[in-house]
């Protein structure tokens, strides 16, 4: 097996375990664990994993975010229930923005009745769902793809939205930790707060299991959004410090209650 293959099937078992050690991944390659991790060097390189005692992780952590192919396998049941609450909050005629996020990604499927609708994105999911769906204009945000979080990032990505003005946004993050949003990676970051700014109404959509963890950098505070979208398996502990902070928390069951 040559090396790039060898790393890509790396990847696809971590993408199906979460982790994996370099003991394993020698016996199931048959080369020698030098090799093994000489492959999780350059991959970790790559941003693409972790290195932790023993192996390798795609599982988050305060400076590491997961690839987009692990996010979109978590939580699945609980992320269409607020991708369809959120949907709820959509207007014919309206313009939106959808940011990277795998819980904002599945808006796309909930929205093709709405129309007219423009719908503004730098998530090549959302892109490639809603092209030539009828009656949704869609518009691209242009910059540099990037695979972990398949989506577009940088300098081309920011001007876009500082030239944008937009009825709703729709984004997520990594981690919330008491009333604040946190993410991993900064291009990620400005690409969001430059979506926050350029929003007349905006909802955060984040599963239940985003909350009490925390990540390298500062993305919002809570109060920025109109409402914080969650599951209702969210913890009343968790919910606690939004709902003393006046911070309007919607807990999305089957009950579909509207924000």
């Amino acid at each position: 097996m040559k090396p790039e293959d060898r790393r890509q099937a790396i990847m696809d078992v971590l993408m199906e375990a979460g982790t994996a050690s370099v003991e394993d991944l020698s016996l199931r390659f048959g080369v020698s664990k030098m090799t093994v991790h000489r492959d999780l060097d350059d991959l970790e390189q790559a941003g693409l994993l972790r290195k932790v005692h023993g192996g390798a992780s795609i599982q988050s952590s305060p400076q590491f975010e997961s690839d987009f192919r692990y996010r979109e396998k978590i939580a699945i049941s609980e992320k269409r229930r607020i991708a369809e609450h959120a949907a709820s909050l959509i207007e014919p005629g309206q313009s939106i923005l959808i940011d990277d996020s795998s819980t904002t990604g599945a808006i796309a499927d909930c929205i093709r009745d709405i129309r007219p609708l423009t719908v503004i994105t730098n998530n090549l999911g959302v892109i490639t769902s809603l092209s030539g769906a009828p009656g949704i204009n869609v518009i691209a945000l242009g910059g540099q793809y990037s695979k972990k979080f398949n989506g577009f990032f940088g300098i081309v990505t920011d001007e876009a939205l500082r030239s944008l003005r937009v009825d709703v946004a729709f984004l997520s993050s990594s981690a919330i930790e008491g009333t604040t949003a946190f993410h991993q990676d900064q291009e990620v970051v400005q690409a969001k707060r430059l979506m926050v700014k350029a929003a007349k109404r905006k909802y955060l959509l984040v599963d239940h299991d985003k909350f009490g963890r925390s990540a390298l950098h500062f993305l919002t505070g809570l109060d920025a959004f109109d409402a914080v979208l969650t599951g209702a398996e969210v913890s009343a502990e968790h919910a606690a410090p939004l709902e003393e902070a006046g911070i309007r928390l919607v807990r999305v069951d089957n009950s579909k209650e509207k924000a």
